[in-house]
């Protein structure tokens, strides 16, 4: 409209992009014959400018780890970046309590746990990304990793989709070697089989929180703690780590072997393998791992 000069449509917006310290600088004017006008009012705006950060979360790595990380990618940002980001430890726990799994996981999840769906990646973010929105990237990489598996050899075993998950947790924490991880995942099937108690030490330590630099205590491996696997048959709760891809494959195809039984061999990588328990129990003796 005619006589409204000063409005929206006379500002002139000048934009300078400087990197100083992270910050440009815009300048917002009004038209050209106002701009000696007495009284005339220019704005300067601070801009922060977007930094692209990474945050890496390897495989296996459990909620907490990840937000330990998080907090741990915070601290490098701000000291030398010298940007401080949204994304902080405590939202990074608030926004995975909350958030529910993929719709097709909800009517098996055995209890209110987002573990195993946080898909372990590099994730890039800036400064004003919020923890919602981290999450949410990392629930749609794991629906994109697991929609491609073929689950029809662990739907002939009577195994859910969660129940591959909870099973490609544990592969993942057992496994050192990539090779290996078929051979953990037939185990566990063969074990669900013949209802024997699965065993793995890290469903433990997971239940009680011990980290992996301490001994299991007698105590501990006889609690009543529902993820005391030596304990109690069937698989624990739910994940007890965020499986990768490999894992996750592992744990839809296992190896076709009777394998019932094994034992972490002395580099720590390697395990011996065996459908023999005499045999096995031999190797645990023979690897220091007490003798019966």
């Amino acid at each position: 409209m005619r006589g409204r000069r000063g409005g929206i449509g006379g500002l002139v917006v000048l934009l300078a992009v400087a990197a100083l310290g992270g910050v440009g600088l815009a300048w917002l004017r009004g038209s050209p014959s106002e701009e000696h006008a007495p009284g005339a009012l220019t704005r300067t705006v601070a801009i922060e400018r977007l930094v692209t950060l990474r945050v890496i979360f390897p495989e296996g790595f459990t909620r907490a780890d990840m937000a330990a990380r998080v907090a741990a990618v915070r601290k490098i940002a701000i000291r030398k970046r010298h940007v401080r980001p949204r994304l902080t430890e405590s939202g990074y726990l608030a926004a995975t309590s909350v958030v529910k799994p993929p719709a097709a996981f909800r009517k098996d999840v055995r209890r209110h746990s987002i573990e195993g769906f946080l898909f372990p990646a590099t994730y890039a973010f800036t400064q004003k990304t919020r923890a919602a929105e981290l999450v949410a990237e990392q629930l749609a990489a794991f629906e994109r990793a697991f929609g491609g598996l073929n689950l029809r050899y662990a739907r002939s075993k009577n195994l859910t989709p969660y129940d591959v998950l909870v099973i490609a947790s544990m592969i993942e924490k057992e496994a050192v070697v990539p090779a290996e991880r078929p051979l953990i995942a037939a185990v566990i099937y063969n074990r669900l089989h013949e209802h024997m108690p699965l065993g793995i030490d890290a469903t433990i330590r997971y239940g009680l929180d011990i980290p992996g630099t301490k001994s299991l205590t007698e105590s501990a491996i006889r609690s009543s703690n529902p993820y005391n696997t030596r304990r109690f048959r069937g698989l624990p709760p739910t994940p007890i780590a965020n499986p990768g891809l490999a894992s996750l494959r592992a744990a839809a195809h296992p190896a076709r072997v009777d394998y019932l039984y094994y034992v972490r061999k002395p580099d720590k990588r390697h395990h011996f393998f065996t459908a023999d328990v005499n045999a096995f129990l031999r190797k645990a003796c023979e690897y220091g791992y007490g003798c019966s």
